[in-house]
């Protein structure tokens, strides 16, 4: 099933107008709902439990706080409504049949947490890769915890298409998962190639004979590649991407405290900070 809903958690920082408008064109061409959610802290977070804070402080720092998130608001309407206005999407609070619409809101309280929550109501998650490939506890709480497919897009975003798909295949739970989520896009797409390497061929390639077989019963033929891996995990599936001219990757994002490692094994940060190509991962 095509996504019904997205929803693209956001903070502040550099390159904020591309990554509203990158997740904007990703919703578009779904033709789909969008909802960005923009969080700031309260004036209780980071509270430690038990802490009392007098009152007229507490008073202080909510007028403060107030003042924060108009200007923050503020901010982001701005480069919400021109993004908008560029991509002729509608902005409503709720789908409307036929459109793409998109819906700005903010939240208090910390981000993570509010991430955590929010992207459980939603089909599938865009976000943003993060600065230096180095994940932050929001884009860990997206991938990780919202339990839906994620498209990581980079921080700048020009132009979106899924027609030309690559499987990074690990033969991993994650892995699997990751493709059955894609098979909508795979279904449309007019080229799907699996690569992988001999740590994850052992069997004789049994595996990825059998992942080919269960896609073509979805009637999507695919083509494969055994590829060498480098020192720097992830290298090897982005060099492939980008020269074989592949629009969006697929792969799993797996751990054993958080994002630890994404595609084919090892660290994620090299793919993260170096992509230019929108990856859909499942955890």
């Amino acid at each position: 099933m095509l996504p019904k809903k997205m929803l693209f958690p956001v903070g502040g920082g550099d390159e904020l107008a591309t990554r509203i408008y990158g997740a904007l064109l990703v919703s578009k061409s779904f033709n789909t709902h969008l909802e960005i959610q923009l969080s700031e802290a309260n004036v209780h977070t980071g509270v430690p439990k038990g802490m009392v804070i007098p009152n007229e402080i507490i008073e202080k720092l909510e007028k403060v706080q107030i003042n924060n998130l108009k200007t923050t608001m503020d901010r982001h309407r701005k480069i919400f409504d021109e993004c908008c206005a560029k991509l002729n999407v509608t902005q409503s609070e709720t789908p409307l049949d036929g459109k793409s619409t998109a819906h700005l809101t903010i939240t208090a309280g910390l981000r993570s947490t509010v991430v955590a929550q929010q992207t459980k109501f939603c089909d599938m998650v865009i976000a943003a890769a993060p600065q230096k490939g180095v994940t932050t506890a929001t884009f860990e709480a997206a991938v990780t915890e919202s339990g839906k497919p994620v498209m990581v897009i980079p921080r700048s975003l020009k132009e979106f298409k899924a027609d030309e798909i690559i499987i990074g295949w690990n033969n991993s739970a994650e892995a699997s998962r990751a493709v059955s989520e894609a098979i909508p896009l795979m279904k449309r797409a007019k080229r799907v190639h699996i690569v992988s390497s001999e740590a994850y061929t052992t069997e004789n390639l049994t595996r990825i004979r059998d992942l080919k077989n269960y896609l073509l019963i979805h009637g999507i033929e695919t083509t494969f590649e055994l590829i060498k891996t480098t020192f720097i995990p992830g290298e090897a599936l982005l060099r492939s991407a980008k020269e074989g001219g592949f629009n969006l990757i697929v792969a799993g994002a797996y751990g054993h405290k958080g994002l630890k490692e994404i595609m084919l094994g090892g660290s994620s940060r090299h793919l993260l900070e170096h992509t230019t190509v929108p990856t859909l991962v499942s955890h």
